[in-house]
């Protein structure tokens, strides 16, 4: 990780640049490519999909973790966020933003819940993403360990749930001591999801 990025907290101010860094991050993986199809489409529809999310989801419920330079983003969502409702505008605004793909998104969402493990204490990673340009440099793990360290020093420790995109983020996690928990999710194209849990023990 370059020595002059550190680890800091996100603003809504900061949710337009994010969401551009998740689209370009996220743009090749097998799930995005099964969610919009057309790569010109993928390119002009997920930062505004990923905008939706942040706003949804993370800024205003959980814990979003950036980079002094912005070129990294980590969603954290609480124990609670899986089982509040969506808000009443959202479905209108998914099928806004995504188009003539809103229901792949929305079978996309059923998968995940479907998965979503319960009766566990845990945070929820919903993204992690690092600019192409900027990957492989210890910045995705740096992002983990801030807020692994916070859940660490929970009372008691709470654990840590994701869902790793393909086998080679797999691995990632389970150097940072997940595991995985359940059959993987399957996408209708084929694609493997891996979803995985870090006990609290590991916190």
């Amino acid at each position: 990780m370059n020595s002059r990025d550190q680890i800091v907290q996100a603003q809504p101010r900061d949710i337009n640049t994010l969401s551009h860094v998740i689209a370009k991050a996220f743009h090749n993986l097998a799930p995005s490519t099964w969610l919009i199809p057309d790569s010109d489409a993928r390119a002009r529809l997920f930062p505004g999909y990923f905008r939706l999310f942040a706003v949804h989801e993370a800024i205003t419920r959980g814990r979003v973790y950036t980079t002094t330079g912005r070129n990294a983003v980590a969603l954290w969502l609480p124990p609670t966020a899986s089982d509040e409702p969506a808000p009443a505008d959202y479905e209108a605004k998914l099928a806004a933003t995504t188009g003539i793909w809103a229901e792949r998104f929305r079978t996309f969402d059923g998968l995940l819940a479907k998965h979503h493990p319960h009766g566990i204490d845990h945070d929820h990673l919903a993204i992690l993403a690092v600019h192409p340009d900027y990957q492989h440099q210890g910045i995705g793990s740096a992002l983990l360990a801030a807020h692994h360290d916070h859940l660490g020093a929970e009372d008691p420790p709470r654990g840590a749930y994701l869902e790793a995109s393909d086998a080679t983020t797999r691995e990632l996690y389970l150097r940072h001591g997940y595991t995985d928990i359940g059959e993987p999710i399957v996408l209708p194209s084929g694609a493997c999801m891996f979803p995985m849990l870090r006990s609290a023990s590991s916190a």
